[in-house]
């Protein structure tokens, strides 16, 4: 199926589109939401990016509705529980790390006024600690508890802007009030040391941390594995074990480093019930002259967490631009995505046809990879 467009921004607007979040419903429907970013997008009242727009499809993706939108809610996920769906972010770009509940498929949201209400971990005003990011990576249900990897921007002198994230992990158990935020724990905040990088990686350029996949590994242990700053190398990602039921994290430098295709990048990794490994969506580097290459979308698997190959291509660029002009304006990243039945439905931020460059997205679209079970079978 090729991709349906749920939301395309005019770049005169000079606002652009990011963190794309995915769910099906119990009803049928599917429930979008995505945030904007740029100098021209809606902003609150200290003057941070903080709007979150929903959206619904009743007719399995081929169109889409917008039902609202919600202030001070950003870089958020949808994830479902019993007959609520929920979504957790924080209330800005660094802000507090926030929670809201629907009862009735997305159309009208609790609001996190307080603790007791969703107000989980309160962050600084403005840019005062702490500064958390809380980008639409899965939630993982194990064992009866919610775990989601978060990170605290901590800027220092001499650190880059990656370099400044500290890691960490939010959980709390699935049969306690969400809402409540008195239910949540959140580790021990883990920064980035540069001596754990190997001497044969050379000089990298602003190494550091990121968004990171909450994930049980084969042996039950669990892992937050994050994306990787890692110019002017590629296709690195870093292994943090989460201990004592989220209480605690850990970096083994000697062991934490592996190969992982795109990630240098956003992706979402996910347990595959089908074949017992794990899937992710991913931006697979092509060209290491181009580090932050992302005109590339493709499905990547592993049987343990990580040794990853890319076994199927999503999306690559149609418009006709050249190698470098590609790289340059068209970006097919950010994708959250969900087992579907057989399929497995996605949803794609993507600068493409006029983005003023790669990052900058002007769409947010649907895609569907049909029988993904019969696909791993013939890898």
């Amino acid at each position: 199926m090729r991709e349906r467009e749920i939301k395309y921004q005019p770049e005169l607007a000079r606002s652009f589109l990011g963190s794309p979040s995915l769910l099906r419903l119990p009803d049928g429907a599917l429930l979008a939401t995505h945030d904007y970013f740029g100098p021209g997008c809606p902003r609150n009242h200290e003057d941070e990016e903080s709007l979150t727009s929903v959206y619904r499809s009743e007719h399995d993706g081929a169109s889409w509705q917008n039902v609202t939108h919600l202030m001070n809610c950003y870089w958020s996920v949808l994830f479902q529980q019993e007959a609520s769906v929920y979504l957790l972010g924080t209330s800005q770009q660094y802000g507090s790390i926030v929670i809201r509940r629907s009862d009735d498929g997305g159309f009208t949201w609790t609001h996190p006024a307080d603790a007791a209400s969703g107000l989980l971990f309160r962050g600084g005003a403005y840019r005062e600690a702490p500064n958390y990011l809380c980008t639409p990576v899965p939630m993982l249900l194990h064992a009866g508890r919610w775990y989601k990897g978060c990170e605290d921007h901590v800027p220092a002198e001499g650190l880059g802007w990656a370099g400044a994230f500290h890691s960490c992990v939010i959980s709390a158990p699935a049969d306690s009030d969400l809402l409540d935020a008195a239910n949540w724990t959140m580790s021990n905040k883990l920064p980035f040391d540069p001596a754990w990088l190997p001497a044969a990686w050379g000089m990298l350029a602003d190494p550091g941390w990121l968004e990171g996949n909450a994930v049980a590994a084969p042996d039950g242990t669990l892992w937050n594995i994050l994306r990787f700053n890692s110019r002017p190398l590629v296709d690195k990602a870093a292994m943090i074990q989460i201990h004592d039921q989220g209480q605690r994290i850990s970096f083994d430098p000697a062991t934490g480093f592996i190969d992982f295709p795109g990630g240098m990048t956003k992706f979402t990794i996910r347990h595959d019930p089908y074949s017992g490994g794990y899937l992710a969506l991913v931006n697979p580097n092509t060209d290491p002259a181009w580090p932050n290459q992302r005109n590339v979308l493709a499905l990547a698997v592993s049987d343990n967490l990580r040794d990853w190959r890319v076994v199927k291509t999503l999306m690559t660029d149609d418009s006709g631009l050249s190698h470098e002009d590609s790289i340059r304006l068209t970006g097919f990243q950010y994708a959250d995505w969900q087992f579907d039945g057989d399929d497995l439905i996605y949803m794609v931020r993507v600068a493409q046809r006029g983005a003023v460059r790669y990052h900058d997205a002007n769409r947010m679209v649907y895609g569907v990879l049909r029988n993904y079970p019969q696909l791993l079978a013939g890898v």
